[in-house]
């Protein structure tokens, strides 16, 4: 190991006095660790082991302080340069916050989540929470995102028709071209993917190594994208099967949906609906015995205004067999399900919308009908013959009148979903902190922005993640990734981090393949070609390599994998290029996830930041058994660099091997290997490369 000593000024002894006191120092430092993996935190019924990682015979000693009390560590055990020290506690009664205190000499440091620190930040601290426990299943797991409507269309028949209704004063449109690109007013235009789609393609997405299937809502909505909810008991038929298809599409001078007798048929004849339903079964219990999971999308912020206890289309109030919206009479079972401000029955548009669209009405959570309703939806879909695996929440922290009756909300949800099924996954839509939420008794984790696509996607291409904006000054800023990425990590407990779905696209966000060009436009501004000019394949390479390497879920979006570029929505929404996919991209997608899978460090092992520089980073991925090296070079030139592994436990008796190596013209597999020298690995990088290297023994050659 090497060090640098600052020896200005001094003489022969004082030097030799503090490149001494120095190394202590830094190498105290540098090998103090511990987490909340199971290395470092082992729970029984009665107890909590802890250890703590200290650098061999470097330490005087180590105090656990556990809430109130300052506890001395045992330390059990040598290996290579580490020392580990170890205490049993018992089981806290209530959530407990700790930290540890290592003293050498006079010299005294605190550590938690932040690392090793001076003074103690009770903010960063580790916290055990009592029962809090997410589904082992989702850590780690590789999530495979689908907007339904653009995947593939399984069954013409049930295809939005061209004016089949109305939508935000406009005809529906069905597109005929599978490959024509999405326009900027594309809210009511429908491709025709659906559900029998996804069930025909399940080869695909297994063969790709795809452990959970999320998909963007699937419940009746008259748009494309179904954030705006018409009924939440049933499976929309566009998406599944329309046994009854009688009635006609509008006319061309039609203003209203009146007349829209075959969508009235369509989304409201139980016979459709149930059949829906009962292709949706089949599809849960298809993906099961494949060994996949399901996850869908709940969207109980707000509803749609076409929703049947809303009706301000009149879909449903010419039907005795169901009860008029509020929309509709102000004697509707409905109204206390919406804040209405005023205004006259019938027809009282006056109620309140989310961020004011009329088109998505606010649920009002005052209402008990509504809480007791969308909790009994809730588990609905984790029941048999459904049996979903968990649920991603749409918008969760906006739910609610108040920040009190929001965190009551999920907390009663958490209840009645693990009531059904203490294994389910609940994962919330959230920008900012969550830290609120992930207290053991709401959310199990969130959609990881803050601690993943967004640091990202500024290290690596400089760009904001709904490509409307360039900053040169985070483009290639190491200090800044690394200082982002701790910080917002800090905020997650572990079993929410390593569940958390760290994605490099989505439906809300421009395609990270078009983030390459780095240029800032949208569709309808710089239009929809120049989202696939001048790609860089190598920095995408880089991106999907670090995806299935961070602590948490892996979520490729539908297309990814195959190439698809976009502006942010909707031109990210474009459809998946059945018989046009990029193949090489698809095959280096299978490869890296086959190596996410096969090496459980990268789902369930420690995480700790190795260095960095201009352009280029180096992580760790390791426990006890095993240790992994990530290196990406994002420059346009080749670097020679020098990364610190010792701090993983690689000595010198361990050479890396190659794993998976990546450049702009594709990813190698190669049997190379490089010695370990002093603690470190000394490799040069091609530009816009990537490696994955695996410690071994010498020995086993």
């Amino acid at each position: 190991m090497e060090f640098v000593v600052n020896q200005a000024e001094c003489n022969q002894a004082e030097k030799k006095q503090l490149y001494l006191r120095n190394l202590k120092q830094m190498v105290l430092k540098d090998a103090l660790f511990a987490d909340g993996t199971k290395d470092y935190v082992q729970i029984s019924d009665t107890k909590v082991r802890l250890h703590f990682r200290t650098g061999k015979n470097n330490v005087d000693r180590v105090n656990l302080c556990w809430g109130s009390e300052k506890l001395p560590m045992v330390k059990s055990e040598t290996e290579g340069f580490f020392d580990y020290y170890q205490i049993d506690v018992n089981y806290p009664e209530t959530s407990c916050k700790y930290y540890y205190e290592v003293i050498c000499g006079k010299m005294i440091l605190y550590y938690n989540k932040q690392g090793a620190q001076m003074q103690h930040q009770e903010s960063y601290d580790f916290k055990i929470i009592l029962g809090f426990h997410t589904p082992d299943w989702a850590k780690g797991a590789v999530f495979y995102q689908i907007f339904v409507d653009r995947f593939y269309n399984g069954d013409p028949d049930n295809d939005v028709e061209d004016r089949e209704y109305i939508y935000i004063d406009q005809f529906t449109q069905k597109v005929t071209d599978w490959n024509a690109l999405p326009e900027a007013s594309d809210i009511r235009r429908f491709y025709g993917g659906d559900l029998k789609g996804v069930m025909d393609k399940l080869d695909y997405l297994q063969d790709l190594g795809v452990e959970v299937i999320y998909m963007n809502p699937i419940f009746v909505s008259p748009s494309n994208h179904k954030y705006d909810i018409q009924d939440y008991d049933y499976i929309d038929p566009h998406y599944g099967e329309i046994v009854c298809d009688e009635g006609e599409c509008l006319g061309e001078d039609d203003k209203t949906n009146e007349h829209a007798t075959k969508y009235i048929t369509r989304v409201t004849r139980h016979e459709n609906l149930e059949a829906s339903n009962r292709l949706f079964a089949r599809l849960t219990e298809e993906i099961h015995r494949r060994g996949m999971k399901i996850v869908l999308d709940g969207v109980f912020n707000h509803c749609g205004s076409f929703n049947k206890w809303m009706d301000r289309e009149h879909i449903y109030d010419k039907n005795p067999e169901y009860a008029k919206g509020a929309y509709v009479s102000e004697d509707s079972p409905f109204k206390s399900f919406f804040n209405f401000n005023g205004g006259k029955w019938p027809n009282n548009g006056e109620y309140t919308g989310w961020w004011g669209h009329a088109t998505l009405p606010k649920l009002n959570y005052d209402s008990k009908e509504l809480y007791e309703y969308i909790l009994g939806v809730a588990q609905k879909w984790l029941s048999p013959p459904y049996n979903i695996d968990g649920w991603r929440l749409d918008v969760a922290a906006d739910l609610g009148p108040s920040p009190e009756l929001n965190h009551q909300f999920w907390k009663d949800f958490r209840k009645a979903v693990k009531a059904v099924n203490p294994d389910a996954l609940i994962l919330a839509e959230h920008y900012g902190d969550p830290s609120s939420w992930l207290q053991g008794d709401e959310w199990d984790t969130v959609m990881n922005y803050d601690a993943f696509m967004e640091p990202l996607t500024w290290l690596l291409t400089g760009m904001e993640k709904h490509s409307d904006d360039y900053r040169q000054d985070m483009y290639g800023n190491a200090d800044t990734f690394r200082s982002s990425m701790t910080y917002h990590m800090n905020a997650f407990h572990s079993e929410s981090l390593y569940t958390a779905m760290n994605e490099l696209s989505n439906h809300d966000h421009s395609r990270f393949l078009t983030r390459t060009n780095h240029k800032v436009g949208r569709i309808g501004t710089v239009g929809a070609e120049a989202a696939s000019e001048n790609l860089n394949y190598g920095i995408f390479r880089e991106a999907v390599v670090v995806q299935m390497t961070w602590p948490g879920a892996p979520t490729v979006y539908y297309g990814d994998e195959a190439g698809v570029c976009g502006w942010t929505d909707p031109d990210n929404r474009r459809t998946y290029p059945w018989g046009q996919e990029n193949r090489g991209l698809i095959n280096f997608h299978k490869e890296i996830i086959r190596i996410h899978k096969e090496n459980e460090v990268l789902k369930t092992g420690s995480y700790r930041f190795l260095d960095g520089g201009y352009q280029w980073i180096s992580y760790g991925r390791f426990n006890r058994k095993d240790q992994m090296v990530i290196i990406l070079n994002n420059d346009d030139h080749e670097q020679q660099l020098k990364v610190p592994v010792w701090y993983l436990g690689i000595s010198g008796d361990m050479e890396m091997e190659c794993v998976i190596s990546t450049n702009e013209a594709g990813y190698y597999t190669r049997a190379l290997t490089w010695p370990v020298e002093r603690g470190y690995v000394n490799i040069r990088m091609e530009r816009y490369s990537s490696v994955i290297l695996r410690a071994k023994s010498k020995s086993r050659r």
